[in-house]
């Protein structure tokens, strides 16, 4: 498995949605941001558990993944400093255009 992206943490941001932060970094070569999937889906279902969001965030990757849809590659992952103070690996997602 490829290592996770490395930034800069002058790219690193956090950003509000729904009223919850979400880690965005932004990717200069790509000229987008990339967000912690698994902030999305924690603001997304008014979740508060970190870990909670993550099982969720396991299981629907899988549930989509026998479907035959891939969100996620396993080069688009980044180390975010996760809420314990450690940095951790983390899935990527971006808007579509």
């Amino acid at each position: 498995m490829p290592q996770p992206t490395s930034y800069p943490c002058s790219t690193c941001r956090l950003r509000a949605h729904y009223d919850r932060q979400v880690r965005a970094v932004w990717d200069e070569d790509r000229s987008k941001w990339w967000f912690s999937a698994i902030d999305i889906v924690r603001a997304i279902n008014d979740e508060e558990d970190y870990k909670r969001a993550g099982n969720y965030w396991k299981y629907l990757k899988g549930k989509l993944a026998k479907e035959g849809v891939e969100l996620v590659s396993t080069t688009n992952h980044f180390k975010f400093e996760a809420p314990d103070g450690k940095q951790r690996a983390s899935a990527l997602l971006t808007r579509r255009r």
